[in-house]
This record gives structure tokens, C-alpha cells and sequence, in this order.
């Protein structure tokens, strides 16, 4: 049934003809002068939650030429998918849009019907679907791990124009936006993961035999100085550093990467706590750098390189070592999963060439930390692996699907 409206004055007018339609409502259409595939417009599917992002124009799509691009809210990552339809959908632009074109007679050869109210400028055959997915960071270790920090730099004194001009793996912030599909606050959670920093306007990781020796005349000071391991106070190990000849974004970075914060009973913010387990563990994978070691002799070193009043627990180190059996001999040797990438077909397909077959409290440790929205960790077992169990009691085994 034709809708009950003012005669439309002849010409081409555009969407908000179409916007006040009643249900059951018919309106004339024609095709509009530009008419044509228009590969430059492209139907998106917005969720009710994500379409106050895009209307205030909160997003931005990333990715480079190489890549599928990906959607980018504030906090979280969004594929972006082709879907068909069974359906074809009339584009119809808003009036005033092609108004270089539209007048009231719509000339153009093929225009005949003086009372069409509504142009069509393309026919589309799908749209692009939005489907949340995690971060792909594995590019950030990657750029971060052209150029780490080293001891020979001098942070004053570095030609960072050089270094530009030579192309040796300097990236600011918006370089970073630009070549790693996250979004800034997931961007931002990865940088701290890698326990990186703001360097002379470039984000850096730091080289961590250079960490080592930070945190060794760390510990050194706090000897000479009685210094509580539980009780740092931020400025007196910090300008002690320095003293040392190390530069004071480093110094204060040494705490941030193996220490807590106290806030209970001190002043807030300035005193710290060595963290037992990131200082362990430092000091266990400088030992196993090398290569494997036999356990016996690995844990005496280690016993010995722990500092006084931590204690070197072994199952401090989930997570960072395999267990190996040769014979009579036990042995361990590192294996991170820090080092491991965040996908995980990529993770599995890793794990599974190192072993063909995990134990569940084995496995557990090196994927806990995955992440994929609208997948549980049930899920990604059943999607990765394959579990077998000999008896009810016995415990599971995965192996590659």
C-alpha cells in the first residue's frame, strides 16, 4: 500500500524519505545518477553495545597491507568479517550527498519516472561482521625485540637520529598504533608484559643481562646499606643507582620490574618490596641461558644466587623449565612461557613439537595466560588437543588433534 503523504516534488531525494516510512508503506525508487558498485562503501554490522564507539567515531581500523584488518575500540580488538545475504540490500545516500548531481529533474538518460523519491546508488550482497578477538601481540615482542637496550647506550647522549636514519627498530607510540593490531589500552597491557618502557619518546625493552646487573648492585647495595629487601625506599635505591652509574629511568625501572609497591604503613608509593618469585626466577633462567643443566647441580647454584631470605622454591617455577629424565639423570632447562606466542594454534602447534603428549599439570602452566573471547579453556582443549584417559583416575593426557 502506498504510504499517505504529500505528493513528493519531482527529483531524487534521499534517505530521509526512506527513514519515515510506516510499517506496510511503499515509496517509488529509481536508480540514482552514480549508480554502480561503489567497492568504496561497505555495509557494517554495528552490536547495540559497540554503535556509540562508532557514531562518536571511537574506532579505528588497523592493519597493514598484508594483513586482515581489524577493528579497534578503546579496550578491545574486532575482526572484521565478509558475510553474504541471501538478500540484496538498496544503499540509498543521505539527500544533499551527491547534490552536485541531483536536481529536480535528475537528469540523466536513464531517469524517466518524474515521481521517484528514492535513488539507489548501490545493491549490496552482504556486509562486514564484527567478531571480538584477542590482541595480536606477538608483533609487539617481535618490533621490540629488534633493538633492546643495552648497556653501552647512554640515554642522554644516544644520536637518535642516527639510529632513525639506519632503521634500527626505534618505534614511538603511534608507530606502535599503526603496525600491531590491539587496541590502546590492550597495546598498553602488552607493553607492560614485556616489561617495556618510554624511552627518549621510543618504547623499549631492556637487555636482560643489563636487568641482571641492575639488580645485582641492587642487592649489593642493599647489603653495604642494611637495606630491609621488604622495605626499598624508592629514592635512596634509586639515587644510589645512579651514583653507580646507572641512568635513573633504568634504576627506577629495576623495581618496577622486581618489585611491588608498599602501601600498608609507609609512604605511599615510595617504598618497595622485592617480589620473591620474579627475583627467583630471574636469577634460575640466567642460570639455565646456556643450555640444560642437570637438576641436582642446578639447584645448588641456584640456591646459591637466590639473595638471603628468599627462598628458591622449585614450584616457583611453573611454567618457566621442562623436566627431562636421560637415563638415571634428571635434567631442566628453560623454557618460558613468556617466550611463547599469544596465538594458539601457533602456541600448540609449539607445544606439540616438544612433546607429543602433556600431562595435564604440565600443560596447564604454558596455557593459562590464553585469552580468546567467547572461548573457555575447556573449549580451546577440545578445539587444540585430543584427551585420553586410561581409567577414571588415571590422569589425562593431550596430544595434537
Amino acid at each position: 500500500m502506498e504510504k499517505n503523504m504529500d505528493p513528493p516534488s519531482p527529483g531524487c531525494i534521499g534517505a530521509e524519505a526512506v527513514l519515515s516510512l510506516q510499517p506496510n508503506s511503499t515509496i517509488p525508487i529509481t536508480y540514482h545518477p552514480l549508480f554502480g558498485p561503489h567497492d568504496d562503501l561497505i555495509l557494517l554490522e554495528v552490536d547495540q553495545k559497540l554503535l556509540p564507539d562508532v557514531l562518536h567515531q571511537r574506532v579505528t581500523v588497523r592493519g597493514q597491507p598484508d594483513e586482515d584488518a581489524v577493528l579497534c575500540t578503546e579496550s578491545k580488538t574486532y575482526a572484521m568479517k565478509s558475510v553474504g545475504t541471501s538478500n540484496s540490500v538498496f544503499l540509498i545516500p543521505p539527500s544533499g550527498q551527491y547534490n552536485t548531481f541531483e536536481s529536480p529533474e535528475c537528469s540523466n538518460e536513464n531517469y524517466h519516472d518524474p515521481q521517484s523519491v528514492a535513488s539507489i546508488i548501490k545493491i549490496a550482497t552482504g556486509n562486514m561482521e564484527l567478531v571480538e578477538v584477542a590482541p595480536r601481540l606477538d608483533k609487539l615482542r617481535l618490533l621490540l625485540s629488534q633493538n633492546p637496550y643495552r648497556s653501552d647506550e647512554d640515554i642522554e647522549m644516544v644520536d637518535l637520529e642516527e639510529m632513525e636514519r639506519t632503521n634500527a627498530g626505534l618505534y614511538r607510540w603511534d608507530d606502535l598504533i599503526e603496525k600491531v593490531q590491539a587496541s590502546d589500552y590492550e597495546l598498553r597491557i602488552g607493553l607492560w608484559a614485556l616489561s617495556a618502557l618510554e624511552i627518549n619518546g621510543y618504547w623499549r625493552i631492556v637487555d636482560e643481562k643489563y636487568m641482571s646487573t641492575i639488580l645485582r648492585m641492587l642487592l649489593h647495595n642493599s647489603v653495604l646499606n642494611d637495606w630491609s629487601l621488604s622495605l626499598l625506599n624508592q629514592d635512596d635505591v634509586v639515587n644510589m643507582l645512579e651514583s653507580d652509574g646507572f641512568p635513573r629511568k633504568l634504576a627506577d625501572h629495576c623495581l618496577h620490574i622486581f618489585g611491588n609497591k608498599v602501601t600498608e604503613g609507609a609512604i605511599t608509593g615510595r617504598m618497595w618490596k622485592l617480589d620473591e618469585r620474579k627475583v627467583c626466577v630471574h636469577f634460575a633462567r640466567e642460570i639455565l641461558r646456556d643450555g640444560k643443566r642437570k637438576m641436582k647441580k642446578f639447584m645448588e647454584e641456584w640456591v646459591r644466587k637466590v639473595p638471603e631470605g628468599m627462598a628458591a622454591s622449585f614450584d616457583i617455577l611453573e611454567g618457566e623449565v621442562l623436566i627431562e629424565k636421560l637415563g638415571a639423570e634428571t635434567w631442566i632447562r628453560a623454557f618460558s612461557v613468556s617466550s611463547l606466542p599469544y596465538n594458539p594454534a601457533e602456541r600448540f602447534s609449539i607445544l606439540f613439537k616438544e612433546r607429543a603428549k602433556w600431562e595435564w599439570k604440565d600443560l596447564q602452566p604454558f596455557i593459562r595466560d590464553l585469552n580468546v573471547p567467547g572461548l573457555s579453556a575447556e573449549g580451546l582443549l577440545l578445539k587444540y588437543t585430543r584427551r585420553t584417559q586410561p581409567t577414571a583416575d588415571a590422569e589425562p593426557v593431550f596430544s595434537a588433534r
